[in-house]
């Protein structure tokens, strides 16, 4: 586990400028050091250069990167961790390949020049790798099939840049600072931005299951893997759940390889139960469990966790979150880079802070509610239902005609607008913040202007293309795996974990359960409105029922009693200050009025509020301190986000 970063040149035949370059790749290093507090390795050729911050979890002692092959021809840098690579090493090894450690990562080095591109779909395991090919000129770049890795990149005066994390690209000098304004539009309904942009214009992040090859200076990208668009399983039921039993507990085994301590996230859910109870039929030891719990009981999981800690005879350590965790939103803002506005980032971050002090690697339950349907939102609520069955043809064209012409804030509006859409448009609008017709209310004209008519669900919705032939349920599953997952979970777990230099796996995203799940068909994943339904009778036995069957409860945080209880005041003071109502984006009156109705008690705008203050307090962090920065490459940006 560690942070990569670096560079190749447009052109292969580059002047050398080995002393500056190195010192660039250091800059871009040293600010994600977070993510490797172990090592720092560098190498720079004439065209390139690749850097790495390394968290030593294997071969301790010889596994510093970069990492080369036999000639010295090809140099890789790598974050996070390739399961099976004991096996492709025996494999190359028969082929006539000669290693020099004993890390995973020297494997990818030597499966690239075996297999070439193709190496990246036999790679079992999570990643963000780069590779430069000095024969053929060309860096590759690619990351694992579920995005739990991140990688971004940008071209900048004939470069290629790349880092883990954007902040190596700002410290490159290679962002001018531009937001980008779809990827903003992108934010504020879905609390995070596109899979493939970031919001800064000419920075990408490169999808999941993608790889991208630079050469003379020419980026593509393709797809190396997606998921099945297929549901091709013919079993049993029973069949199903003992193949998911066996699979499951299969790649629980193959996350807990590691020559430093480790242990498990627990929430008490099915997700992180089940990994947890994996772990201890695996072990020979304690396994060391983890929990964060909260003083309102709505979102508190303490108990839960408690009695599936004493089920397995964990080593369980807990920390209460109180209202004063707002006072590391600061550090969360700088860790994310970008706007992010999924709130259970704050208890990430003290569940991840706890674990590091008695452990290095934490498995962790992320992908059981995408792959197996555990989401509330799978279901159709009891009035949609409702609504649905109503013997009036042309019941959604009604809806769709009456809707429009009834005033803002009428009871039902919002109803009718929701239910005269498709199942596709339906999901969207449930996963949504800010609808479309409340962002024309918000938008500035100029902002809007930017947009130029484009819109974040038009453009999220695309992911339902592909599966159009399977059931609503199945399409909404693909869609939170290619879209929510990687965006919102893995990057929320992926920053907190690093900030902390802790390694977080995620064994249920593991290449096999993924594959096993798709095949599945959606009435063996929710049956009879039963949720997670061939999950849970695999863990049948193993895990307690009263975990099995209990209600979903969710990773959720209690922002509105914390700004009830007295912390209201960060709305108005930041939202309503002068340097937030001239940035451009917003209309000042919109922002006052929902403020004042949150505050009067009238609507709930909490989650609407909190996107709002996320936004403007990184603007501050970020585009107002890079405003400030020189042109000079060498000025270092560390300076405003190392304070």
């Amino acid at each position: 586990m560690c942070g990569i970063a670096g560079f190749a040149d447009r052109s292969p035949e580059s002047p050398s400028r080995r002393d500056s370059d190195f010192a660039l790749v250091h800059r871009m290093c040293q600010v994600i050091r977070h993510r490797g507090p172990d090592d720092e390795g560098i190498h720079v050729e004439s065209g390139a250069g690749l850097g790495m911050r390394r968290l030593s979890i294997i071969d301790l002692s010889t596994g510093q990167q970069p990492i080369h092959n036999e000639d010295d021809t090809i140099w890789l840098v790598f974050n996070g961790e390739i399961y099976n690579y004991r096996e492709l090493r025996v494999e190359l090894e028969q082929a006539g390949h000669r290693f020099y450690t004993a890390s995973d990562t020297e494997t990818i080095v030597h499966a690239y020049e075996q297999w070439g591109e193709e190496c990246f779909r036999r790679l079992r395991g999570m990643f963000g790798i780069a590779i430069w090919d000095r024969r053929a000129r060309t860096l590759l770049l690619a990351r694992d099939r579920a995005g739990i890795k991140p990688l971004h990149y940008a071209e900048h005066g004939g470069r290629l840049f790349f880092g883990s994390e954007l902040k190596s690209l700002l410290a490159a000098g290679a962002v001018d600072g531009g937001i980008d304004a779809e990827s903003l539009d992108h934010y504020l309904s879905f609390l995070y931005t596109p899979r493939d942009r970031s919001i800064f214009k000419g920075v990408n992040k490169l999808p999941p299951g993608h790889l991208l090859r630079w050469h003379d200076g020419k980026a593509t990208v393709r797809a190396f893997w997606q998921i099945d668009a297929r549901e091709s399983f013919r079993g049993t039921a029973e069949d199903a759940a003992q193949e998911l039993r066996r699979v499951m507990a299969d790649a629980v085994r193959s996350h807990m390889v590691s020559d430093v301590p480790l242990g498990a996230f627990l929430s008490g859910g099915v997700d992180s139960s089940a990994v947890v109870g994996f772990m201890t039929e695996a072990s020979d030891r304690p396994v060391k469990t983890f929990s964060i719990g909260f003083d309102d009981p709505e979102f508190d999981e303490l108990d839960h966790a408690r009695a599936v800690a004493t089920h397995f005879g964990t080593e369980h350590h807990e920390f209460v979150v109180r209202p004063d965790a707002l006072g590391i939103l600061d550090q969360l803002i700088e860790h994310f880079d970008e706007p992010f506005a999924d709130s259970s980032a704050i208890p990430t971050w003290y569940v991840s802070e706890i674990a590091r002090r008695h452990v290095t690697v934490v498995l962790s339950g992320d992908g059981g509610d995408e792959l197996f349907g555990g989401y509330d939102r799978y279901l159709p609520h009891p009035r949609v239902a409702q609504f649905d069955r109503l013997p009036i043809p042309g019941r959604r064209r009604i809806a769709s005609a009456v809707w429009p012409l009834l005033p803002h804030g009428v009871q039902g509006k919002n109803f009718l607008r929701h239910v005269a859409r498709d199942d596709n448009g339906r999901f969207l609008e449930s996963v949504a913040l800010f609808r479309e017709d409340e962002k024309d209310a918000l938008y500035t004209p100029s902002f809007r202007a930017q947009l130029n008519g484009a819109r974040a669900e038009d453009r999220l919705g695309r992911h339902f293309e592909r599966f159009a032939r399977l059931p609503a349920q199945s399409r909404m599953m693909r869609f939170d795996f290619e879209t929510y997952l990687p965006e919102d979970v893995l990057t929320k777990v992926d920053r907190m974990s690093m900030a902390h230099s802790i390694e977080s796996r995620v064994p249920l995203l593991d290449n096999d359960v993924i594959d096993f799940a798709a095949t599945l068909p959606t009435e063996m994943k929710i049956h009879q409105g039963r949720r997670k339904h061939v999950m849970k009778e695999a863990l049948k036995g193993m895990v307690p029922d009263a975990i099995l069957n209990r209600k979903k409860q969710g990773f959720g945080v209690p922002l509105g009693a914390w700004f009830r209880g007295g912390l209201t005041d960060v709305f108005a003071d930041v939202l309503g200050s002068a340097r937030t109502r001239q940035r451009g984006y917003f209309q000042p009156a919109f922002i006052e009025r929902i403020v004042q109705e949150h505050l009067s008690g009238r609507r709930d705008h909490t989650l609407q509020l909190w996107q709002l203050l996320v936004f403007e307090l990184w603007h501050r962090h970020y585009v107002d301190q890079l405003s400030y920065r020189s042109v000079d490459s060498t000025t270092v940006y560390q300076s405003s986000v190392g304070r």
